[in-house]
């Protein structure tokens, strides 16, 4: 018996186009003009980060970068080195978006990084002696050109003794420039833009700010144009002494002095700001623990988060589990529909979910006072205690959908025969499923707990769009309110509130990054979860 070949259909337009792009990538000369292109790509980001760097002399990086890029070139040129070929690409975005964020949070900890602490010692004293500049009566006038480079503004000054032209910016003191003049004052130079006096005039506010030095010594004053035609010298009350690393006022005498905290310093504890970055120790985290306007709602906070992860892991689960068990019984109809229906508060992003929650408890107007209590004022979100219960019912409501759906796959996951022995050897339903399906339904569903407990440990969306962690405690240092957990504290004390305390801010996230992953180890290694998964 012989059987013939049934007639294939022609390839479509688009199965040819990718045949051939294919082909061309599988012959040597495409292979090898394929990754020239990435490579060229991947050389002209890291040439670009380098020119960025070397401006900015960030020396350590700049080494990284470079060593990285001539590292890959090696690597993809090489005909030996297959295997990391394709293990590099991760390597790199394993490093850039997990080693080095959390080796640069660690080290931010140990700063004093923030609000008036946030640049270098040089960029603090040259804005401290900007501050209190005051004119000086018998300045001369010096000519003034405003010319651009780049989105830089510099000023092109005519020295009124000697006919020189300078050049300065906000970042470089005057030099001497080559320059073309009319009428005795400098109006162009080589490499920048000269301004139009009507662009000028609509420069005043940034031209109030720009401040260029006379020098390198910043006792020298610097020269100021606010109408960007005449400049005068300013000179400011604050002197800095190099030689003893102390800044004195003036006006005043007081001395300031250096003492190792990141300021300028008086006797009388009276500091200089803005100070700038350095490194504290250990000093915010003996703040978080000893400082009690910083104690008090830290306790709190860590007890809150605690009960709310562990409340809402087990309140969405029973109630997950439950329904599971409900429409897992194959007489019950309609339960796919059912099924759709339970699953739907999980298809919406939860961000929006809360903020319609966040509408309907509202005191004065919401749903739910004003429909299901009949016009009653029920503080849900403004009161301490209904807060806590607010955020808790609306996480259940968000989350029980993801365990139904769990529980539904792992009942379904356990053989019948198992039931039917247990109901042969005369068990109830209720000794069947705590001695049989809940053991058994635990194996699969630990790992997914611990997941759980995690998420909801730093579950900062639900907390930020239904109460943004109100009510706010009294009589506390940093911005936080009772229904904060630990992670939404770690974004108001970093990013919120005229202080920004980076630095604490990073101690708090090391804090809970080690009780996160100490639970998740104990609990590991409790459920023997992961040898189940291996």
């Amino acid at each position: 018996m012989t059987h013939t070949a049934e007639p294939t259909a022609p390839p479509t337009k688009r199965q040819r186009q990718a045949a051939k792009i294919a082909d061309a990538a599988s012959t040597p000369i495409g292979w090898a003009l394929l990754k020239i292109l990435l490579l060229a790509v991947v050389d002209a980001i890291a040439l670009y980060a380098a020119y960025v760097l070397f401006t900015h002399q960030e020396w350590l990086i700049l080494g990284v970068v470079v060593v990285v890029a001539v590292l890959v070139n090696w690597i993809y040129f090489s005909r030996k080195l297959i295997p990391a070929k394709y293990l590099t690409p991760g390597i790199i975005f394993l490093v850039i978006f997990q080693v080095f964020t959390l080796l640069y949070t660690g080290y931010i900890g140990f700063t004093n990084y923030g609000t008036g602490h946030n640049g270098t010692k040089d960029q603090a004293i040259s804005s401290l002696l900007a501050s209190a500049q005051e004119r000086v009566e018998d300045s001369p006038t010096y000519p003034v050109t405003v010319v651009e480079q780049f989105g830089t503004y510099g000023l092109l000054v005519t020295d009124p003794d000697s006919g020189d032209a300078l050049l300065g910016t906000a970042e470089q003191p005057l030099q001497e420039v080559d320059a073309d003049f009319e009428g005795g004052q400098a109006v162009a130079t080589d490499g920048w833009t000269t301004l139009p006096l009507a662009k000028v005039f609509t420069l005043s506010a940034e031209l109030e700010k720009l401040s260029v030095p006379f020098s390198d010594d910043p006792n020298d004053g610097s020269l100021r144009a606010p109408d960007g035609q005449k400049g005068y010298l300013y000179i400011s009350t604050l002197e800095y002494d190099a030689d003893a690393d102390t800044i004195t006022d003036t006006d005043t005498g007081t001395v300031y002095a250096d003492n190792g905290s990141g300021a300028f310093t008086a006797e009388n504890g009276k500091q200089l700001l803005p100070g700038w970055q350095t490194t504290v120790g250990f000093d915010n985290f003996v703040r978080a623990v000893s400082d009690e306007s910083i104690r008090g709602p830290l306790i709190s906070v860590t007890i809150w988060t605690f009960v709310f992860a562990l409340v809402s892991v087990a309140s969405t689960f029973f109630l997950g589990l439950l329904l599971a068990l409900v429409f897992n019984n194959t007489k019950m109809r309609f339960r796919n529909g059912y099924r759709i229906i339970l699953i739907l508060p999980y298809a919406f992003p939860a961000f929006l979910s809360a903020l319609v929650w966040a509408g309907m408890m509202n005191e004065s107007f919401g749903f739910i006072n004003q429909v299901i209590f009949g016009g009653a004022e029920i503080p849900w979100l403004t009161d301490p205690v209904l807060a806590k219960v607010s955020v808790l019912i609306v996480n259940l409501w968000l989350g029980f959908p993801y365990m139904f759906l769990v529980c539904m796959g792992a009942l379904q996951g356990i053989p019948s025969e198992v039931n039917e022995a247990a109901v042969m050897d005369g068990a109830n339903p209720w000794q069947i499923f705590r001695r049989i399906k809940l053991p058994l339904l635990l194996v699969t569903v630990a790992p997914l707990l611990i997941s759980s407990f995690a998420f909801n440990f730093n579950n900062f969306n639900l907390i930020y769009m239904l109460t943004n962690g109100g009510p706010r405690f009294d009589d506390v240092s940093i911005p936080v309110g009772h229904t904060d957990i630990l992670i939404s504290m770690v974004y108001k004390v970093a990013f919120t509130g005229q202080n920004r305390d980076y630095g604490l801010a990073s101690a708090f996230t090391i804090l809970i990054f080690i009780v996160v992953a100490t639970i998740s180890i104990i609990s590991f290694r409790k459920t023997k979860a992961l040898e189940e998964l291996n």
